[in-house]
Order: structure tokens, then sequence, then C-alpha cells
């Protein structure tokens, strides 16, 4: 996939002022137009976890009712026949696991989402969403899909590194790649499918894990005790290509890169990333001097510090004007670093389990004059 020069801004729908759907995701839009953003930028839709996490999510296919801004409103049996219809065999899937009142729910969902993503295509902005390569334990997909995991006696981690010494141990259930290349990896079809029935562009989390992923014996104290295994490559996405057509995706080829993961991403002609807030590490890949066009320049993510945590508010707009004049075609700027705000305002600190996912606007606080700096400083930058 390729993006024409442009920029977008991320924020989450629960960082919306109400932190649902509904009036303030349409004011949200317009301010985006009027600012000259050609992308809004979500974390998954899916049901968080206890923590508030949309990483962790009971389902990879179904929305969030908390994302309603109607929860309420009527749903004729009629109408869930068909969108059970429409979404087998996930609908039925998370029927049997969410009870009764699931589907109603995924319809209400379709109806203000879809309204929401036209009114947001007539002002000239599209939607990139996010699909996490990991299923949480116990989720619908993990109990339905059976096949489809390995053993427990082996999760999903990362190893150690420079900014963890101990690695991390994520507890997510591992593929059985295997058995999910005898089925043409039919599970991860139906999952992309889904998730492009609601977005122009997508995110693909930890794409490193499709080349090598790390696997931590299950109890591990620390992630010391993992080791790498092979991840299913190239055929994975053939697959995907075959049943969907080319991929309008953006992998997310950050933490320990070895050549093998950015030849896939080049072999597959799909953009990665790289962080503003790392440009300045010697000899790093994130150095705007070795950006390419390909390249999608995120200011921060949902996991960094913000620009202002990092370097002060007042470095913000000379930031803001380094990312835009970089060579990378589409820059994204969190909501956050738009605003300047410190680190107080970040989404998720890895590692912690206490006051994230938590963050929202405050009302009128994305005002007409932000979005004309915006515009300006698009404009300038040849993004507008």
């Amino acid at each position: 996939m390729r993006f024409e020069r442009s920029f977008g801004v991320q924020l989450h729908p629960t960082s919306l002022p109400g932190g649902r759907l509904g009036p303030d995701a349409y004011a949200f839009v317009e301010w985006l137009a009027a600012a000259g953003a050609s992308w809004w930028q979500v974390l998954p839709l899916g049901p968080p976890d206890a923590l508030g996490s949309p990483y962790s999510s009971s389902s990879a296919f179904a929305a969030w009712r908390g994302l309603l801004a109607d929860p309420e409103a009527p749903v004729s049996r009629g109408d869930v026949d068909a969108f059970r219809r429409a979404h087998e065999p996930w609908s039925s899937d998370w029927e049997a696991f969410a009870g009764t009142g699931a589907l109603e729910d995924q319809v209400r969902f379709e109806r203000e989402w879809t309204a929401l993503r036209r009114f947001a295509r007539e002002h000239g902005v599209r939607l990139i969403g996010d699909v996490p390569i990991y299923v949480a334990p116990g989720s619908c997909d993990h109990l339905a899909y059976p096949d489809a995991f390995g053993s427990p006696d082996r999760v999903a981690g990362a190893p150690p590194d420079a900014l963890n010494e101990e690695g991390q141990v994520w507890g997510n259930p591992l593929y059985a790649w295997d058995a999910l290349a005898r089925t043409g990896y039919a599970w991860w079809v139906e999952r992309m499918r889904r998730v492009l029935e609601t977005v122009d562009a997508v995110r693909l989390d930890h794409f490193r894990g499709f080349v090598a992923y790390w696997a931590v014996p299950a109890g591990a104290e620390t992630a010391r005790e993992g080791s790498w295994e092979p991840g299913p490559g190239r055929a994975l996405f053939d697959a995907l290509e075959r049943a969907l057509g080319p991929l309008p995706v953006i992998v997310e080829d950050l933490g320990l890169i070895t050549p093998d993961v950015d030849a896939l991403r080049d072999e597959l002609g799909l953009p990665g990333m790289a962080v503003l807030i790392w440009a300045f590490d010697d000899g790093d890949r994130h150095r705007i001097e070795s950006l390419r066009e390909e390249t999608v320049l995120y200011t921060s993510t949902h996991d960094t510090e913000t620009l202002g945590g990092r370097f002060g508010h007042d470095r913000t707009w000379e930031l803001l004007e380094l990312a835009f004049g970089a060579r990378a075609s589409l820059v994204v700027v969190p909501a956050q670093d738009v605003l300047g705000l410190g680190n107080e305002a970040r989404m998720n600190r890895p590692g912690t389990t206490e006051g994230n996912w938590s963050w929202r606007l405050r009302p009128g606080e994305l005002d007409a004059a932000l979005a004309e700096r915006m515009r300006r400083l698009a404009t300038v930058a040849g993004r507008g």
C-alpha cells in the first residue's frame, strides 16, 4: 500500500470527551477536516479487558458496547438474523460467548459506525484501524477455535532488550501456525475481512512476530526463559491477498527488528513505522534523515511518552514541523501531541496496570485556532 503525502490524528473513541461515539465523534471529524487531516486512526474497537486495554479483548471480531452512543436503540429480530447470516461464523461464536443481547449490540454498532464512516468520507477523512497480533487468553476466539492455538505450555512474550532487561511475558496464547496453514489461514482471513469492513486501512501490530516470535514457558517469572520460533512468513500474507486483494496495511515493525523482518516487509510492499521521539538516538532507524517515503511516521504512540513529555511543551510545534517536513508519506500525530500535553496524558505505560487507557479530551480542547495552525503546517509541508 502507498499513502499520498498526508497526515492523520490518532484518537481512540474512548478518548473523545464523552468516551463514545455520537456528537463528539462527528465534531472530531469536522475538526480533522478543518485541520486538513486525511486520516483518523483509532485503537482496536473490541471489548477491552478489566484494565481497559483494547489490545486484550474478549473478541477479535466484535465491537464494544461501551462505544455506543445509543445502547438502547431498538433492534428487530430481522435485523439480528440478517447480521448473523452476514457475519458467520464469528457472530454465532460471539453470541454463544457473550449471551443475550450480544448481537443486538453489534447491529447497533454497525449502524452507528457506518453512519460515522460515511460522514467522515464526505469530509475527506478516512479511518485507520488496529489489529493486535494475539488474542486474549480465555477470549471468545481462543475458546471457539482451539485448533488455531498451540500448547498452553508456552505463551507469547518479548525478549530482553535495551528497554527491558527481563523481557516481557504477555501471556497470550500462541498460534498453531502449521494447523492454520492447513486451513489456508481461514481464521486470519476472516479476522482481516472483518476489520477491513470497518476501516480503510489498518495498522498490524507486532509484525516481527509473523517472521519469528518469542515463546515463553507458561509460568516463567521472566521472558529470559523464552526462545525464538518461526512464524508463517509470507505464506500468511499471500493467503490474505488471495482472499481479500491488496492489503491496506501499515506494519508495526518496532522493537527488536532483524534483517529478515525488513525483508518480508519490503517483499510485501507494505509501509513500516518510525517514531519521532526515538529519532534522536545515534544510529537509530527512526532518524528523520533515514526515513523512506514508504514509512509512516508517528510523532509518538499509545505506548510511549508524548512529545511534550519527552521534550517539553515548548518544543512540540518545532517537532511537529520537523515531522511534517520528513520524507515519510504519512505522518500520524496522537491528539495529545497536537495539544502539546505531557506524560500525564499518556494512553498506556507498558508494564504497569493502573491508570492506563483513561485519557480523554476536554470539550472544546481541539478548537478552531488549533485546526488552523495544523492546516498551515500541513500546507507548508505539502500535506494539505
